[in-house]
């Protein structure tokens, strides 16, 4: 017999489970794009002094040196930041998973219990 308070918990927590999962998404994503925000204006800002102090420089070679260097950190600054990122997006996915793992779990469990073996196919 069907139970229509066990099926009425059981729609309220799987509700409750998808609305803190979404508020935790959320807050997930506002992070990776203040993260974003963050580095793009201090990349700005740094490439705005360097072509200040590049405006200044008097010979080809020392000019040649100064953006070699901004380059160089530049790239590393990037690396830096696109680990950083990543791992944000791969802490999300982790999250945003993590309150499913069981119920999912549990359900392939049933499944497999109630699957009637496979036999294999006469050649």
């Amino acid at each position: 017999m069907f139970n229509f308070d066990d099926a009425n918990r059981k729609s309220k927590e799987a509700v409750d489970t998808a609305l803190r999962t979404y508020s935790d998404t959320t807050r997930g994503f506002q992070a990776i794009a203040a993260e974003a925000a963050d580095y793009s204006k201090k990349s700005f800002q740094d490439a705005v002094t360097h072509f200040e102090t590049l405006a200044g420089v008097k010979s080809f070679e020392a000019a040649f040196e100064l953006q070699t260097n901004y380059v160089k950190s530049y790239f590393e600054g990037l690396v830096s930041e696109t680990t950083k990122l990543s791992e944000m997006y791969a802490d999300l996915a982790k999250s945003a998973y993590k309150p499913y793992e069981a119920p999912i779990a549990t359900a392939v469990a049933k499944t497999t219990r109630q699957a009637p073996p496979a036999t294999p196919a006469a050649a």
